[in-house]
């Protein structure tokens, strides 16, 4: 016969098993399993996606859309590629003779800049002057798409001589898809022609959602340029 203090043992065994704090850790443990479960089925579709992924070429990218920072991508491609001692360039459209962050770095290791100089369209007001300049710099820029010691290009703001018409989309599209077949190239710049979308490998848009010039905050050194 069953004494009461074995009896009582089992019913605190019994109460022990059904415990808030097992429950616990079985929902837990539960959610812990469901989640690395989860996780392998990402990472065999990632993994397979590795494995699919085994071209190499020069890669065409277009930053494009009206928010802030396609520029800073850019130049933040070309810094990545410095730093594994890639050969890089920069021809810089629009921009003027003010101070350029990136570019007082990036001369110092060996990145070439070819800049149009002549500073906003509508400061300048000068149509045969913007466009000569426009001219002079995109000369720059395909001697630098038939060099194949270059392994990287940034076309910053580039977008905006073609949509002024200052330098034929032809002549542009001519030029990229005749460049060294391992040469990586950026374009920057808002409203990008859908030729060159379309013949890009990576698009990405930049759209704003909240930009403090709007809210009368002036561009400042060494956050905005």
């Amino acid at each position: 016969m069953m004494t009461d203090i074995t009896k009582g043992e089992n019913n605190h065994q019994s109460s022990t098993d059904n415990s808030p704090e097992r429950d616990h850790d079985s929902r837990e443990q539960d959610k812990a399993e469901r989640h690395k479960a989860r996780q392998q089925k990402v990472k065999a579709a990632v993994d397979a996606k590795i494995a699919q992924a085994q071209t190499e070429k020069g890669v065409l990218l277009v930053l494009t859309g009206n928010g802030k920072g396609k520029s800073t991508g850019g130049f933040g491609n070309i810094t990545r590629a410095v730093g594994h001692g890639k050969k890089a360039a920069v021809v810089q459209f629009i921009k003027g003779n003010w101070p350029c962050g990136e570019r007082a770095v990036l001369e110092k290791v060996g990145v070439a800049f070819h800049v149009m100089g002549t500073g906003f369209t509508w400061e300048t007001q000068d149509k045969a002057k913007d466009t000569a300049a426009a001219q002079s710099a995109w000369e720059a820029a395909e001697t630098l798409l038939k060099d194949d010691s270059i392994d990287i290009i940034l076309l910053d703001e580039l977008t905006y001589m073609v949509s002024y018409h200052y330098i034929e989309l032809e002549r542009v599209l001519e030029a990229l898809k005749n460049r060294p077949p391992m040469q990586h190239v950026i374009i920057t710049g808002r409203a990008c022609h859908r030729a060159i979308i379309e013949l890009a490998d990576t698009v990405s848009e930049v759209q704003p959602i909240k930009h403090a010039f709007e809210a009368g905050v002036k561009a400042q050194i060494g956050f905005d340029y």
